[in-house]
């Protein structure tokens, strides 16, 4: 069955049609700590034509930012989103703007980093370098307003056992933070499925926490948000009903195997939304070399999930065949039922979006909060996303011979 999109109708007719072919469409919120403020420009250029998931999937601060989203009704989800980054960040140190500067308010500087090419002696650069720096440095030493704060006592030092025992932080704060943002009843029985990864501390495994999965669905409330974010060891396990469970990234930083995996054949168009590019330069430094570890490490496997499904669908598509050969009068009622099934094929597209590193930044960018930074990260994802629209024949779905097809406006741009 077809949903109807009216809110895409209400802002640019031509998406309604676009998204009309499609069982349901998906947005998929990679994990990054202070780069996750790229998923809120990105979520206001999908809203800016009308775009409305109707399932959103996210890990760690993309599991945050999804909760808030689908936590509110559709007026209020913007506001909600730039309360939370305005609450989490702080005005630049040594920035010439920081007075008065905020989330949403202050003009994003440079957001493609083509400043730098007017800036030959790196001066700019430089700059932001420092300020950066001094930025991550101020979120370790006094963690962040609304998210977490150091905890009086070293861990070493705390006794055996207690969550002060095991992280560096405590994250109180982002548990009132988000009841105050976030209605979970809305967020459980509202329109949009949600689900959120983390891994199990006892047993290693990982899981998803699906409001709407068909055979397991999970009431989520606040724990399942905090544990999908709890990065160890800087915050602690979060306890749900006797289970532990650290941030998802750990196993998986994007949520794209969890959708392939599911058993419904629906049509997908899935906005899948990363923080971390799979593909950079040779560093030439040591810092360089610790950032392009982490995005290595926290990248998405895009490339060996498609590959996976695509073996699958093309198992699933010579299944169909073989049970064509057999004669009718031969086959029997599930050979009929799965001819069916089979028939109808749920085809991906994947409108892949991913924050590219300016040259400023540096290994501590997912967690340097600085209120220009995430204004700047805001700005980019906008741009990315309102780039990626303007590709309307990318919303074209993948014959059922292709079964998977991913678009990326980075691509080819090294």
């Amino acid at each position: 069955m077809r949903h109807t999109r009216t809110a895409a109708a209400h802002h640019d007719a031509g998406f309604s049609d676009l998204l009309a072919p499609y069982d349901r469409v998906a947005l998929l919120l990679q994990g990054g700590g202070a780069l996750g403020a790229y998923h809120v420009g990105v979520w206001d250029a999908l809203t800016g034509v009308g775009i409305e998931p109707d399932w959103i999937s996210g890990v760690s601060i993309g599991a945050i930012n999804a909760a808030i989203i689908a936590g509110n009704p559709p007026e209020k989800r913007i506001a909600q989103l730039e309360s939370f980054w305005n609450e989490i960040t702080r005005a630049s140190i040594l920035g010439p703007t920081a007075a008065g500067e905020a989330f949403g308010v202050l003009p994003a500087l440079d957001p493609t980093g083509a400043f730098t090419a007017f800036d030959p002696f790196g001066v700019f650069a430089a700059g932001r370098a420092m300020q950066n720096q001094l930025s991550g440095l101020s979120a370790m030493m006094f963690g962040q307003p609304g998210f977490f704060r150091p905890r009086f006592a070293s861990p070493w030092f705390a006794p055996r056992g207690t969550s002060a025992a095991t992280s560096y932080y405590d994250t109180s704060a982002l548990k009132r933070t988000l009841e105050a943002l976030v209605d979970f009843d809305l967020l459980n029985d509202g329109p949009m499925r949600v689900s959120v990864g983390a891994v199990e501390v006892e047993t290693g495994n990982f899981e998803w926490f699906d409001s709407k999965h068909p055979k397991t669905p999970t009431r989520i409330d606040v724990r399942h948000i905090m544990a999908s974010g709890a990065l160890p060891p800087a915050l602690p396990a979060v306890d749900i009903d006797g289970r532990h469970w650290w941030d998802g990234g750990i196993v998986s930083n994007t949520p794209l195997e969890h959708l392939l995996d599911q058993e419904e054949d629906l049509s997908s168009l899935v906005f899948q939304v990363d923080l971390f590019p799979a593909q950079g330069p040779l560093p030439q430094d040591m810092s360089e070399v610790m950032a392009r570890h982490k995005d290595i490490m926290y990248s998405s496997r895009t490339r060996a999930g498609t590959t996976r499904f695509r073996q699958t669908f093309g198992l699933r598509r010579r299944l169909l065949d073989a049970l064509a050969r057999i004669p009718k009068e031969l086959r029997t009622a599930d050979d009929e039922a799965t001819i069916c099934d089979l028939h109808q094929p749920g085809v991906v597209d994947i409108l892949h979006v991913i924050y590219r590193m300016k040259a400023w930044e540096s290994d501590n960018k997912d967690y340097e909060f600085s209120a220009r930074s995430a204004a700047e990260h805001r700005a980019a994802g906008f741009m990315d996303m309102t780039a990626t629209l303007k590709k309307r024949d990318w919303f074209t779905p993948p014959s059922p011979e292709v079964g998977v097809a991913t678009h990326d406006i980075h691509a080819g741009r090294g």
